[in-house]
């Protein structure tokens, strides 16, 4: 077990030479961002299943991303010469995300489910680019409500006002308008966006001593968040726990700048729903709420779509699907012997994710105390004790083993004597 998991977590880290991965899947054609495509793609896993000659794509519109765990693993690199080095170090650490896609109908999430596992860089990139996109479009409507609300003159402008009336009919301007301004202006008020340190950046300060500092997303509170920490590599690997990141923030003009988790913590929400992955089309859910039929399409005729970010991590994640019975993964498979291997592999280490196997830094947990591998070593009160019994031990074995040879000895000289004496 420890070296399939070895295995895997080698495989989920892999991005390069995607071209000898089996289950690399043709580029989507939904996907608008090459810089992505080239990075979830390295480490896809099949969604299609093939039924004859016939191509099908997993229906997912019925599912909702709910976030579950983050956590660091540390292992040996896969290549040689790999590690960090100048931490001194033979170790490197591995982000993982393990979330869900849950039924969007039920408020509960214990059946007809998929967990997934993918790493913290893919997660966070897919997830910020949704939400920063589902952000400006709020702060744009709320802006464009705002200012019809500042120059209505209590007449009817026209039915140019009228068709667009239906996105403000939800936007209470009275917060959303103060909300957006301080969004926009984070930077003047003394504050950073927390999403800009997702990537291991290398912080403008050096200390005395010549040693440099970076910044770059971790795992707290036992999984359940994701907070930007301080590191002492370039890997951002090797924490260091007592600095504060805020500590080492300044704009320009000198002043110390703050953290804003206001866009960072959408990623990693508690109990809510990430994404959902059926993009509605709010308007005509306006028009069908409020019986106006003037734009009747017959929304039966409409084709489905199926929310980008979702879709981006489905293909990106490894998957643990059958046990959970969920409905719309991969079922044919009798063409897919790999991907059920994969599967089982996949679950067991989601599961010793979960298990607390791994502590916050990604070290390997032994019955309670902590495991270092390669890294600085540290001994328990209780490895102490044994380390303290096991020699004060050895020096009194050793001891009562000196007073046995001298008393033999000395038996057997005086038994020569004896035998002398006899002799004469």
């Amino acid at each position: 077990m420890k070296l399939s998991l070895t295995l895997l977590v080698s495989a989920l880290g892999y991005t390069a030479g995607a071209k000898s991965n089996p289950f690399a899947p043709k580029v989507s054609r939904n996907n608008k961002k090459n810089k992505m495509n080239s990075k979830l793609m390295g480490a896809a896993k099949p969604i299609r299943r093939l039924d004859g000659d016939e191509e099908q794509e997993v229906d997912l519109t019925g599912y909702s991303i709910k976030f579950e765990k983050c956590q660091l693993v540390k292992q040996y690199p896969g290549e040689e010469g790999g590690g960090n080095d100048e931490s001194g170090s033979i170790l490197e650490t591995k982000r993982f995300i393990i979330f869900r896609l849950c039924p969007s109908s039920s408020s509960s999430c214990d059946y007809n489910y998929g967990e997934y596992i993918v790493d913290m860089a893919t997660y966070l990139e897919a997830v910020l680019d949704y939400k920063q996109e589902v952000q400006e479009e709020y702060c744009g409507t709320c802006n464009e409500c705002y200012e019809q609300e500042q120059n209505d003159d209590g007449n009817n402008n026209g039915d140019e006002e009228d068709e667009n009336a239906w996105k403000c009919q939800n936007m209470d301007t009275s917060t959303c308008y103060n909300e957006c301004q301080n969004i926009e202006n984070m930077e003047d008020n003394g504050y950073v966006d927390a999403s800009e340190f997702t990537e291991c950046v290398q912080l403008d300060y050096e200390d005395n001593y010549g040693n440099q500092y970076f910044a770059g997303p971790m795992c707290a509170s036992s999984g359940s968040r994701i907070k930007i920490g301080v590191f002492s590599d370039e890997e951002c690997s090797v924490y260091e726990s007592d600095k504060d990141i805020e500590n080492y923030m300044k704009n320009d003009d000198g002043y110390t700048m703050k953290l804003s988790y206001h866009l960072l913590k959408q990623t990693f929400a508690e109990n809510e729903c990430i994404a959902n992955c059926l993009v509605v089309d709010e308007e005509a859910q306006y028009n069908a709420q409020n019986g106006n039929n003037n734009n009747n399409n017959n929304g039966d005729d409409e084709e489905v779509e199926i929310n980008e970010v979702c879709e981006n991590l489905y293909e990106a994640a490894g998957k643990c699907e059958s046990s959970h019975g969920f409905e719309e993964g991969i079922v044919d498979y009798d063409n897919y012997d790999n991907q059920v291997r994969n599967e089982e592999l996949v679950c067991d280490f989601i599961s010793s994710l979960k298990a607390g196997h791994f502590d916050q830094t990604g070290e390997i947990v032994v019955s309670g105390g902590r495991t270092t591998l390669g890294g600085s070593s540290s001994t328990t009160g209780g490895q102490k004790f044994a380390l303290t019994f096991f020699i004060l031990g050895s020096v009194g074995v050793a001891g009562y083993a000196a007073m046995l040879h001298s008393q033999l000895s000395k038996g057997a000289k005086a038994d020569l004597a004896q035998q002398g004496g006899a002799m004469a």
